[in-house]
């Protein structure tokens, strides 16, 4: 799922903080705008296994 927040690509060498916009591109420079949230899921979490199983006995 994507966050409907993007923030300029290019912020750290053309802004001196970050443009966070709803479109796709940047309101001040024009640049690109990418998600601006982390990947919500790690495949190589290495505490997923506990996770679900938690979540699985929870469940019954």
């Amino acid at each position: 799922m994507k966050a409907a927040i993007h923030v300029c690509e290019a912020w750290e060498s053309t802004h001196d903080r970050p443009i966070y916009t709803l479109g796709a591109t940047c309101p001040d420079c024009g640049g690109p705008a990418v998600n601006s949230a982390p990947a919500p899921y790690n495949p190589e979490d290495p505490y997923g296994e506990y996770r679900r199983a938690l979540k699985r006995r929870d469940a019954d």
